[in-house]
């Protein structure tokens, strides 16, 4: 196992055999952290950040109201709407939702989601008769 020296400004230089072996190139990002005793350095690769999408000023309007829409429909399905065909277009441009699953952010779509919803929606039941009477009738 080779040893390293820790020179200047806490740094390390790691052996050419690891850093061929791990395909490591100048520049790349590793993670280090402290573990019984020992530092673990863990390479990473970083994802590039896209580009930003350029946005009309009503783009930007309609995308913050799909976005607050999305958040609702997670968090309360029971009482939310769906996206309008124009937000559907924006979500789907900047990446919100997947454009082959738009049809389920519809509002037709989410009022079949809002019905299907509220069927199962059953109790509380003060007793196990009660719970059992209720399945029985459905």
């Amino acid at each position: 196992m080779p040893v390293v020296k820790i020179r200047p400004r806490r740094q390390i230089t790691i052996p050419k055999k690891i850093f061929d072996q791990l395909h490591l190139q100048i520049g790349d990002y590793i993670e280090a952290m402290a573990e019984k005793g020992r530092i673990i350095i863990i390479p990473k690769r970083l994802a590039n950040k896209g580009e930003a999408i350029p946005l009309t000023k009503k783009e930007q309007k309609i995308v913050l109201e799909a976005k607050r829409k999305i958040d609702q429909i997670k968090k309360d399905l029971l009482h939310s709407r769906g996206l309008n065909t124009e937000e559907i277009k924006v979500a789907c441009k900047v990446g919100l939702i997947d454009p082959d699953q738009s049809w389920w952010w519809t509002e037709e779509w989410q009022k079949g989601e809002r019905e299907a919803e509220q069927a199962e929606l059953v109790g509380p039941f003060d007793n196990a008769e009660e719970t059992i009477k209720s399945l029985k009738a459905k």
